[in-house]
């Protein structure tokens, strides 16, 4: 392992089947140490499927790289011991208690003081006082907590995230965010999976995969900027109606609801001028430019993807 490398992730032409249905096709993407990567995309799109090739759970049809400077094929299983894994659904014992689960945690992993280790752990999530509480009594929020305690614990090098924030209130989404970016600051990389816009512009960098191919990856500016869509939002009575009229016509291509406007886009500037030429001389309607959202990004994307189940 090259210690002095600062890429923790770096994978080329990643390619897998299951069946006659490729679910990732010729996936390449770099990941450097400390950054917090999301991974976007539908239910299905092959985003799981990705992070188990990367972290060497699954191995590709085709396709080479390295994880943690392992080599994703034939060093698996010294992969594994540097990942951390916190699933969507809260995985501990609900019968044990905070401290009992993160002590059984550092034996797992033949830490020298469990005791101490779970103790540190408690004081740096903000569990204390909570020590003795059963985890099956805890909060939303609270079991969030404890369960990156546990998957930190034993400090990897690579921390695994399945959509870690659903369920959970706004303040708890922040402290929990406001603590993944420090563990980040320390030198941890993130993998996180969602399709919560709110989550990735969150993240570093992220990449978007539909039906296994990977669309746009970078910073959430970077993707912003390379759709090169050209966007308005509109106001007035009716927007319903008018999301109908608009929809399917040459020049647009993407309309969706925000609230009580719509954000209409198109990639041709020329074009997306002539298709909304007539709803703009409407006194009932407000137009105004606006910046196109990750969220209208996506939609666009979604809209051009080719379905690998048909």
């Amino acid at each position: 392992m090259n210690a002095k490398s600062d890429i923790a992730i770096d994978v080329h032409g990643l390619t897998k089947s299951f069946g006659s249905r490729v679910v990732v096709r010729d996936l390449s993407m770099q990941v450097k140490k400390g950054t917090i990567y999301g991974f976007l995309g539908p239910n299905g799109s092959g985003k799981t499927t990705t992070i188990r090739m990367i972290t060497g759970l699954l191995t590709p049809d085709k396709g080479e790289g390295t994880c943690l400077g392992y080599n994703i094929r034939t060093q698996a299983d010294e992969i594994k011991l540097h990942v951390g894994y916190m699933t969507q659904r809260f995985s501990l014992y609900q019968d044990l208690s905070v401290r009992e689960n993160l002590e059984f945690v550092a034996r797992l992993h033949l830490m020298k003081d469990p005791v101490k280790a779970a103790r540190d752990m408690i004081a740096r999530l903000g569990l204390k006082g909570r020590e003795e509480q059963l985890a099956g009594e805890l909060s939303g929020g609270w079991k969030q907590r404890l369960a990156l305690g546990a998957c930190t614990l034993p400090s990897p090098q690579l921390l695994l995230l399945d959509e870690p924030t659903a369920g959970v209130d706004p303040k708890a989404r922040r402290e929990f965010w406001d603590e993944i970016h420090t563990l980040a600051a320390e030198g941890l990389t993130v993998l996180v999976s969602t399709h919560y816009m709110d989550e990735a512009e969150r993240c570093h960098e992220i990449a978007y995969i539909a039906y296994g191919e990977l669309l746009t990856h970078g910073t959430v500016e970077e993707v912003i900027r390379q759709a090169g869509l050209k966007t308005y939002d509109v106001s007035g009575p009716d927007v319903n109606v008018l999301l109908h009229d608009l929809q399917n016509k040459p020049g647009i291509d993407m309309v969706a609801p925000f609230g009580n406007s719509l954000h209409v886009s198109g990639r041709d500037a020329a074009a997306l001028e002539a298709a909304i030429r007539p709803y703009r001389e409407r006194p009932d309607l407000t137009w105004k430019h606006s910046e196109p959202s990750l969220e209208d990004v996506f939609i666009d994307l979604m809209s051009r993807a080719r379905d690998n189940f048909q």
